[in-house]
């Protein structure tokens, strides 16, 4: 909990001093003290009350004043806040190990079906874009909230040549630079302060590695310095399988193989191009304050995806409590009065008792 005027808590130094001079009163009270001939009279005169019932109005009142002092200092607390103007961008790999078929019918059409779902369950929500890059990477849909072209756009996915990781994430950057003043774009200055992240995020789906372009962990770098988080997700397994994508899933770059292409196990730049560089796409997400997942199946692909949402479409934000703390306040004070004027109200006098007769005298 926060403070908006600190200063005002020195308000809470009425308490010790009503304190005290309540002390004060009290000495003052036993020196002019009046002595009395009848003890059942002076009771008569107190309330019907136990000495630890006496001390519950002052309490309360007491603490009434500390709650109002704090509230004068407009307090703030931190809450989680659903945020619907988020932007979250998909990065999709359409390289070509994406047409391997250790997931049925082959990765790219299942990346195809769980992103499709994932775009469906936030109808009406965040702002989502979709950025696919294979050799080179470059903005598809800019982010909207059209769900059913998104979801068109996925349709027309095609496969190339190389993994450009690293351009996919900067591309994402200077596409949500486009609807959020907040974020600059790539080659700009950004404003430095703030630990807030801004509203938006970036979702990598990769089977691969990066072998094209810029290193991932600059193009992460400048996500951080723009507090735009990048969540990663490997998907795929390690088992050999063939490659096998439909005609209509290529672009034109592998030299028409259509139905498929060669081997279980084709490089890229001197790498296995269905090997997932796990480390790097962890480092990705802890450069920017994301996180990564693993998927080896649709199911799992599913799960990952589904649970991304409430890490950046909820946020916290500070909201001011100083009329909670007012009415917690204003309630304690009125307890204490009322309940001091209901034990000290006047109370009906008792039947009178006739003197007793003196003795006969003898």
């Amino acid at each position: 909990m926060t403070f908006s005027w600190p200063w005002a808590l020195l308000a809470v130094l009425i308490v010790p001093l009503i304190l005290v001079i309540r002390a004060w009163a009290r000495r003052r009270r036993r020196r002019a003290a009046v002595r009395v001939t009848s003890i059942a009279l002076v009771r008569s005169a107190l309330p019907g009350r136990t000495r630890w019932t006496r001390k519950i109005p002052p309490a309360l009142f007491m603490a009434g004043l500390v709650v109002l002092a704090v509230g004068a200092a407009r307090p703030q607390a931190s809450v989680p806040v659903p945020q619907t103007s988020a932007t979250i961008l998909l990065a999709l790999d359409t390289s070509g190990s994406m047409c391997s078929t250790d997931v049925d019918p082959n990765r790219i059409t299942a990346a195809k079906k769980a992103a499709a779902e994932f775009i469906e369950s936030q109808r009406g929500g965040p702002r989502i874009g979709l950025v696919t890059f294979a050799g080179t990477a470059g903005l598809l849909v800019p982010p909207t909230d059209d769900t059913d072209s998104l979801i068109e756009a996925l349709d027309n996915l095609t496969v190339a040549r190389g993994t450009a990781i690293g351009q996919a994430v900067l591309s994402s950057i200077d596409a949500i630079a486009e609807v959020d003043p907040s974020v600059a774009p790539t080659g700009a200055n950004p404003a430095s302060g703030g630990d807030d992240y801004a509203g938006a995020a970036i979702v990598v789906l990769t089977d691969g590695a990066n072998t094209r372009g810029v290193d991932p962990q600059t193009a992460a770098r400048e996500a951080a310095l723009r507090r735009v988080r990048v969540f990663t997700i490997g998907f795929g397994t390690t088992d050999p399988a063939p490659m096998v994508c439909e005609n209509s899933q290529f672009d034109g770059s592998f030299g028409g193989w259509g139905g498929g292409f060669g081997g279980r196990g084709r490089f890229d730049g001197g790498r296995n191009i269905r090997l997932i560089d796990e480390p790097a796409l962890k480092q990705i997400a802890q450069t920017t304050g994301g996180s990564y997942h693993r998927a080896e199946n649709a199911d799992q692909l599913d799960s990952a995806l589904a649970a991304l949402p409430g890490s950046f479409t909820v946020v916290r934000q500070r909201v001011d409590t100083a009329a909670a703390f007012a009415a917690g306040g204003a309630v304690l004070i009125t307890a204490a009065l009322s309940l001091s004027l209901w034990w000290n109200r006047p109370r009906p006098p008792g039947p009178l008792t006739p003197p007793a007769e003196p003795p006969p005298a003898r």
